[in-house]
């Protein structure tokens, strides 16, 4: 293929006209550089490997002449017979199955081509009854196509083109034995596509296991550049719980209306998105552990608007397509360099300009070389604006409002008169035996309960109950004790001699009377 023409029209590359209908509605004139290279191979039935910067229009690569090449085979009937899986499109997450799910419809919605798209983490029924209406394209995340290969839901023997999208990442998550699986149940004679923003050693050797020999190799940029409508930054900090407060702070000094926190870990994500709330920020967090409808859930509300910032985990790196998000942040720096430019590759899409900034600590250097090296470009440390940030624990708030608000409380509980000594006969401030001055257990004496002190003695008769003193007056505190222990309690009841052995039949009961 020559080199890349930018006056080059989606017109001019001999697609269907009810694709290039859709095309136009969907406000696009000319093909990005991955586009004008990959389409014509695709359409020539030959097997690719393309590679391209994230949010350069990857997914309309293959589509487009996937669909193009399915036409002649498009039926209005309603017979699922008509309607066999003819080409397979795996990708590794839910949310890129689902983008690209949304992409093939909006190109295939003048034709009698269809569509469905399957992924784990929802109910089976439905996405059984699609499979059984038929399909000619099908997006698939590995795992749930075993599952419904298993059910016999589906059937393979028809398919004619396999794309691998994002296949870098199905072998970060190794989806390798499930890919074999797919492939051994595909026919031999096939056209076969691989596409991913990153190639690696690792990519190029399963390109040669799943691919026919010499595939056309298709790279518009450097191997694993990032968009130069990217600015990058890079943020040093001085301990890893100064972070959140960063985060505050670019979301705040930026104004920045739309944004994602990439971090390592689900927990990480969640606490994240709690601290923000707290910090009176609208965020929303996005993870493994939650189902794939609270998933879509949170997504629907972030591209409405509805939540400024979204955290998430690298399970959202992939497939997103955010329409003009202006910036992502890494909270944390991530542990594989690909995923960096996976994530950074949410921004600057589309040849919009974007921002992407790091945090990064000590411990994190080594992760961050490993990075300057895949992008090779050195980050240059630099201070957040507004000067250093002060380190807080979880859930204390960045202003200090609330501190002393808390504090003004406490001043005026001070001020509501005696309450009398609750609480202080039991706790007292003050020195240890070690002189450290904290809340000791008071060693005020109180008065035994002589039902506790009294020893036990079946000879006593039974007492009557006492009368009160006839000025109504009580006994004082300290002489109850001594006044008890010298007299039975009128409250405690004697038993009869004899009374308790009887019952265990070791004594005979005297007789009465």
């Amino acid at each position: 293929m020559g080199a890349y023409n930018a006056r080059m029209q989606f017109t001019e590359l001999g697609l269907h006209p009810d694709l290039l209908k859709a095309i136009a509605e969907a406000g696009y004139e000319t093909p990005t550089p991955i586009q004008a290279q990959a389409i014509p191979h695709v359409m020539a039935g030959l097997d690719v490997m393309g590679a391209a910067q994230t949010g350069t229009g990857k997914t309309a690569a293959f589509t487009l002449p996937i669909l193009h090449r399915l036409m002649p085979f498009a039926s209005t009937s309603v017979s699922p017979a008509r309607h066999p899986v003819r080409a397979l499109i795996l990708a590794p997450t839910r949310e890129l199955a689902d983008q690209i799910y949304q992409n093939v419809a909006q190109y295939a919605k003048h034709t009698p081509l269809r569509s469905a798209v399957v992924f784990g983490g929802v109910d089976m029924k439905p996405q059984t009854a699609e499979l059984m209406r038929g399909v000619e394209v099908l997006i698939a995340t590995p795992g749930r196509l075993l599952d419904h290969v298993q059910q016999k839901t589906v059937n393979l023997s028809q398919v004619s083109v396999l794309v691998l999208d994002e296949a870098d990442r199905m072998l970060d998550m190794g989806f390798l034995p499930d890919l074999q699986r797919i492939v051994n149940l595909l026919p031999k004679d096939r056209q076969s596509l691989l596409f991913s923003a990153t190639f690696s050693t690792e990519i190029r050797k399963l390109g040669k296991t799943f691919l026919k020999d010499n595939p056309v190799s298709v790279e518009t940029a450097r191997r694993n550049a990032t968009s130069e409508n990217i600015t990058q930054l890079l943020y040093q900090l001085d301990r890893g719980d100064q972070k959140r407060a960063a985060v505050v702070r670019l979301v705040q000094s930026l104004q920045l209306s739309s944004v994602i926190v990439f971090t390592n870990t689900k927990i990480g994500a969640g606490r994240l998105a709690r601290e923000l709330i707290r910090e009176g920020i609208s965020a929303d967090a996005i993870h493994g552990d939650k189902s794939q409808n609270e998933r879509l859930a949170v997504l629907d509300r972030f591209k409405k608007g509805e939540v400024a910032v979204l955290v998430a985990t690298d399970v959202a790196a992939r497939g997103l397509d955010i329409a003009e998000l202006p910036a992502v942040i890494n909270f944390d720096v991530p542990y594989s360099p690909e995923d960096y430019v996976h994530r950074i590759g949410r921004t600057g899409r589309a040849g919009a300009s974007g921002q992407a900034i790091m945090l990064m600590t000590a411990e994190e250097e080594r992760l961050v070389s490993d990075i300057e090296k895949l992008v090779a470009r050195k980050f240059e440390r630099a201070v957040l604006p507004g000067g250093a940030v002060e380190s807080r624990g979880h859930g204390e708030r960045s202003d200090r409002s609330g501190s002393a608000e808390r504090a003004g409380r406490t001043g005026d509980r001070s001020d509501r008169g005696d309450r009398g000594d609750r609480g202080a006969s039991r706790y007292n401030r003050g020195l240890d035996d070690q002189g450290v001055d904290r809340v000791v257990a008071s060693t005020r004496q109180r008065a035994a309960d002589p039902f506790f002190t009294q020893p036990y003695d079946d000879s006593l008769p039974v007492s009557a109950p006492s009368e009160a003193s006839a000025d109504g007056g009580q006994t004082p505190a300290a002489g109850r004790a001594e006044a008890a222990l010298a007299k039975p309690n009128s409250n405690i009841t004697r038993r009869r001699a004899g009374g308790v052995p009887a019952l265990l039949g070791g004594v005979t009961k005297p007789k009465t009377g």
